[in-house]
């Protein structure tokens, strides 16, 4: 006999949800007593109670598998430990309404969202089927029996239709309306259902693969992506959260050119942030240094040059490195930093200047750097690009110009009259 029944009237209520636990409504079958798809409605999609709570309301929508003889009717009911409780509990005289939630509970609990999806499964009718075919209704139909949006339906739909692929349920066409099956535990159905509808978009996808991919539900993901403000909000208001988001930040940076280029130029016009990168470059540079002595052996001299480092050159760097690598991540390096990079310049220092061919090659580097600099400096200075001079003369410029001449003068001559020692030193 095929019953109809008013939207109103239905077991779920109009009403759509939109939250994040959807998939934890409890609309359970009866264990034993009422076939394991149950015919209840979740929370949050449950009629008022007397919708379904009365066992002749639920009898006459066929909502509700019958009750076993064993359970009297009168009112009452015994209820005794469940075997999967691996309890023996003694059996109770309970209220009739108290044993079939308790019996609905129990099938929920091992089936969970799989009850509700085969209440779909095997009513809904799938893609390619007329409704001459098969006794199912569509999905907008099932909807409006139910009291609930087909967007809602599908989400069942498409949740049973991925597990069916995976061969966890079996596919529409043999499913029978208001047929049972045996069903997968509770805890696989969050591996294929999301109550959002945003998880169908490609960015939605995106966001659940990444989600089971740190093995946390998409839900929760969907639902924080949803709703950056609250993101925001968590970050300003608590440390940890800001930490998270600073990892998560800095893992997409690397497989991203657009956002790379977005933060350094924010960084770049707030005042704040560039004090701070300069300051952190200084310190990496300074403990850069400090490595390079420790893993290569060699040091760099204040005039450019590389030598070998002495023992306890390199003993000494490999303490302070230390003391910095066993640094937290929370701990600020810049001071640490700072003084390994002092003792070892001065060590450098006390090394060159202990040596007086190292301390003579220091000399002749270091003029030989401050020559190609002035050098460098000289090519650049030509009037090529200037049309009339007048223009651009100024006493000053001609002033300097003339001292810088007496200098290299200086400097010129100062070369020469050494240069007939260094040749008869050769000889």
């Amino acid at each position: 006999m095929t019953v109809a029944i008013a939207p109103s009237e239905a077991a779920v209520p109009p009403a759509e949800e939109t939250s994040g636990d959807e998939e934890f409504w409890v609309e359970p079958p009866a264990s034993g007593d009422v076939a394991p798809s149950g015919d209840v409605a979740p929370s949050g999609d449950v009629a008022p109670s007397g919708d379904v709570a009365s066992s002749g309301d639920a009898a006459a929508s066929g909502d509700v598998a019958p009750m076993d003889d064993s359970v009297p009717m009168e009112g009452s009911a015994s209820l005794e430990g469940s075997a999967s409780t691996g309890g023996s509990a003694p059996i109770l005289d309970v209220p009739e309404p108290v044993a079939r939630d308790a019996r609905e509970f129990g099938a929920y609990a091992r089936t969970g969202g799989w009850a509700f999806a085969l209440k779909v499964a095997r009513s809904v009718r799938p893609g390619g089927q007329s409704a001459e075919e098969t006794p199912k209704v569509s999905a907008k139909e099932f909807a409006a029996l139910a009291g609930c949006s087909a967007e809602r339906v599908m989400r069942y739909y498409k949740a049973w239709d991925k597990a069916a692929d995976d061969g966890m349920v079996p596919h529409f066409e043999v499913l029978v309306p208001g047929a049972d099956i045996e069903l997968p535990d509770a805890e696989v159905w969050l591996s294929y259902y999301t109550s959002r509808s945003s998880a169908a978009s490609e960015r939605g996808t995106a966001i659940a693969a990444a989600a089971q991919a740190e093995g946390i539900r998409p839900t929760k993901a969907l639902e924080v992506a949803e709703n950056p403000t609250a993101l925001r909000a968590a970050i300003l208001a608590d440390p940890s959260t800001a930490q998270a988001a600073r990892a998560a930040l800095l893992d997409r940076l690397k497989e991203d050119p657009a956002l790379q280029t977005e933060l350094a130029r924010d960084i770049a016009r707030t005042d704040e942030l560039k004090k701070a990168v300069a300051t952190e470059t200084r310190a990496a540079d300074r403990i850069g240094y400090v490595r390079q002595i420790v893993e290569n052996g060699q040091v760099k001299t204040p005039a450019g040059q590389t030598i070998d480092a002495p023992a306890e050159l390199r003993a000494e760097a490999e303490r302070h490195l230390s003391l910095i690598d066993e640094l937290d991540d929370d701990e600020e390096a810049g001071q640490w930093a700072t003084d390994a990079y002092d003792t070892v310049k001065d060590l450098v220092a006390q090394t060159v200047a202990a040596d007086p061919e190292l301390r003579l090659q220091e000399r002749r580097t270091k003029f030989y750097s401050s020559l190609q600099k002035a050098t460098r400096v000289f090519e650049e200075l030509t009037f090529d690009d200037v049309d009339d001079l007048d223009t651009i003369y100024e006493d000053d410029m001609l002033q300097r110009l003339e001292e810088l001449q007496q200098a290299i003068t200086m400097c010129i001559t100062t070369l020469r009259k050494a240069a007939p020692a260094a040749e008869s030193a050769e000889a």
